[in-house]
C-alpha cells in the first residue's frame, strides 16, 4: 500500500512508467531465516554456509525505486521476472511497459509469456549457454555501428534469425581488458603445468582452458580461440523496435539496480538480518527500501538546485546537531 501511495503521488514527475528495470539479489541471514524465506541457493553473497532469500527490486528509467519482492532462497531468477510484470501492472494501472532485465532472467518460457502479455523487453542473452547466440548470433558477418556515447567505445550490430532479433554489443576497452586477462591467466597456467599441479584442475579461471592427453594437461588452443570470441561482448534479446544503439543503453542502465543493491547493503546496513520471521524479515527489508526512497528523493532535490555532494558527506550533513 505504501509502494503504491508513493507511486502514485510521485505521478506527475514522469507522465508514464514505460520502461522499468528489474533484478535481484540474495540477502544471507544469521540465523535459520524466516518461515518460508530461509533457504540455501545460490548465493550473490557468497555465503553457501548461511540461508539466505531473493530480493527483487523494480526502479523506473530515472531511477527512482518502485517496490521491492522477496521470495525463498532458493527461488531461480527465471521464475522471478513474468510474476513482478503480472503485479506491476495490476497495483500501478499500467498498461505497456517496457521490461530491462539481466541475463539470469532469460528463458523460452519467459519470453513466450511476456509476449503472449504483449509486453515489450530487453533481456540479456546467456552468451555461452544457449546455442542460438553461440551458433547463430555470434558468428553472423555483418558491420557494426558506433554508439554515440562520450563513456565508452561502443559498437553494436543486429541479428536476426527465423524473426528473432537480438542486438551484439562490444565495448572496445572492455574486449582489450579481457584479452589481457586471458593472456595473464594463460601466463600463469603455463607457469603451473611446469610444476605439475594438478590441483590447477579445480580453479574455474584455469579449467576452461585445459585439455587432457591420457593422464596429462595442457593448455587448449581451441579453447582460448573460442573464449576470445566473447571479449568485450554481450548479446541482448529484444522485441522491440527502437534502435539498436537505445537498446544497448536502455540495458546498461541495470547498473542503475546493481548499484541501489550495493547501497542497501553496505550504506544502509541491510545487512545483518536476525530476524527469524517472514513478516519482520519483509519489514527489516522494507525499511531499507524506504531508505532507498529517500535518498533518491533527496539526490533529485540538490541536484535540482545545482548541487552535487558525495553521499557520505550528506549524511554527516544529516546527523549533525
Amino acid at each position: 500500500m505504501i509502494e503504491e501511495e508513493l507511486f502514485f503521488r510521485s505521478r506527475n514527475l514522469f507522465s508514464n512508467l514505460d520502461l522499468v528495470f528489474f533484478d535481484t539479489t540474495s540477502i544471507y541471514f544469521e540465523g535459520e531465516g524466516g518461515e518460508t524465506l530461509g533457504k540455501r541457493g545460490h548465493t550473490k553473497d557468497h555465503r553457501p554456509d548461511l540461508k539466505q532469500m531473493i530480493v527483487g527490486a523494480v526502479i523506473d528509467g530515472e531511477g527512482r525505486p518502485i517496490c521491492c519482492e522477496l521470495w525463498p532462497g532458493n527461488t531461480a531468477d527465471v521464475k522471478t521476472l513474468v510474476p513482478v510484470v503480472d503485479r506491476l501492472r495490476k497495483r500501478f494501472s499500467l498498461g505497456s511497459v517496457c521490461v530491462v532485465a539481466d541475463r539470469g532472467m532469460i528463458s523460452q518460457d519467459t519470453i513466450k509469456e511476456l509476449e503472449s502479455r504483449g509486453l515489450p523487453y530487453i533481456l540479456g542473452a546467456r552468451m555461452r549457454a544457449q546455442k542460438e547466440v553461440t551458433q547463430e548470433v555470434l558468428s553472423r558477418a555483418g558491420r557494426y555501428k558506433i554508439v554515440d556515447t562520450s563513456r565508452s567505445s561502443l559498437k553494436v550490430k543486429e541479428v536476426l534469425v527465423e524473426g528473432r532479433r537480438y542486438v551484439v554489443c562490444v565495448n572496445e576497452d572492455q574486449a582489450r581488458k579481457d584479452a589481457a586477462d586471458r593472456q595473464a591467466i594463460i601466463a600463469a597456467l603455463q607457469d603451473k603445468l611446469k610444476q605439475g599441479d594438478k590441483s590447477l584442475v579445480g580453479n574455474k579461471g584455469y579449467r576452461k582452458y585445459l585439455g587432457t592427453t591420457g593422464r596429462n594437461f595442457h593448455i587448449d588452443e581451441e579453447k582460448v580461440k573460442a573464449e576470445s570470441r566473447f571479449d568485450g561482448k554481450w548479446v541482448l534479446r529484444t522485441n522491440t523496435s527502437v534502435s539498436a544503439g537505445e537498446v544497448a543503453q536502455k540495458y546498461k542502465q541495470l547498473w542503475m539496480v546493481e548499484q541501489l543493491f550495493r547501497s542497501a547493503k553496505s550504506l544502509l546496513s541491510t545487512r545483518p538480518v536476525f530476524h527469524k520471521y517472514d513478516r519482520t524479515i519483509r519489514g527489516h527489508v522494507f525499511c531499507s527500501f524506504l531508505a532507498l526512497v529517500v535518498r533518491k528523493a533527496l539526490q533529485d532535490r540538490l541536484e535540482a538546485k545545482g548541487y552535487s555532494f558525495e553521499w557520505a558527506d550528506i549524511l554527516l550533513d544529516l546527523i549533525k546537531p
